[in-house]
């Protein structure tokens, strides 16, 4: 027999019931919710991660059995830098719905992976991107940088281009790691016509060494006549 809380979850109309429910079971207040667009946010302490995701898990909170993505946002200039997000989905309710989870640049995060073995490698990309590191992981390495890389590319102050830069050397016979040098300069685009590269070129050569069409043509006519 359903309970009366799965019931109920299922059976509410309005976002305002939405609200009331998720707030009795994440024993939140219903202004911690907020519902846009149909998607419903929640946001919550770093300490109450795994109990607020194992009441979502259990039934009576909505099964929201599955973990769809872990990513995070990073906000230099605020304290907590960074909002973890966790998007879940139910499909006995046909909901979504994500958990914001501020966090500061030094604090450490709780593993998920013994609610949702999928957070695995969601957890080590968050590591190698956004240097946010997880308490209780298995396997916590970098995911799509190389095991030596220094720094964390999603971070708002890495640079654009980068810190150093990979080239296979022959002399040496192995891979070997330099500092960004950028060999050529930014291009410059109009974006007035769908042909920038050939514009650029041509601004770039003297006016008085383009020969008149008309007059070659002319010089040509002359000589068949001729």
């Amino acid at each position: 027999m359903p309970s009366s809380s799965k019931l109920s979850l299922k059976q509410a109309a309005t976002f305002d019931e939405w609200k009331q429910h998720f707030a009795v079971a994440l024993r939140k207040s219903p202004e911690d919710i907020s519902i846009f667009r149909g998607e419903i946010s929640v946001q919550i302490e770093l300490e109450q991660l795994l109990s607020v995701l194992t009441r979502l898990k259990d039934e009576t909170g909505g099964g929201f059995t599955q973990l769809s993505d872990i990513t995070a946002v990073d906000y230099p200039t605020r304290t907590p830098r960074f909002d973890l997000i966790y998007q879940l989905l139910s499909v006995t309710l046909n909901q979504r719905i994500r958990l914001i989870v501020p966090i500061a640049e030094n604090a450490v995060a709780p593993s998920v992976t013994s609610l949702f073995g999928c957070a695995n490698w969601a957890e080590r990309e968050i590591w190698d991107m956004f240097g946010i590191f997880f308490n209780d992981h298995g396997d916590l390495r970098r995911l799509l940088t190389d095991y030596g890389f220094e720094g964390h590319p999603l971070r708002k102050d890495f640079p654009l281009t980068g810190t150093v830069e990979v080239r296979y050397d022959d002399s040496e016979r192995r891979v070997v790691y330099e500092p960004v040098q950028l060999t050529q300069e930014y291009r410059d685009f109009d974006y007035e016509s769908p042909w920038e590269g050939a514009q650029t070129s041509m601004r770039q050569i003297d006016p008085t060494m383009i020969t008149d069409v008309n007059s070659d043509d002319q010089l040509t006519d002359e000589g068949k006549n001729d």
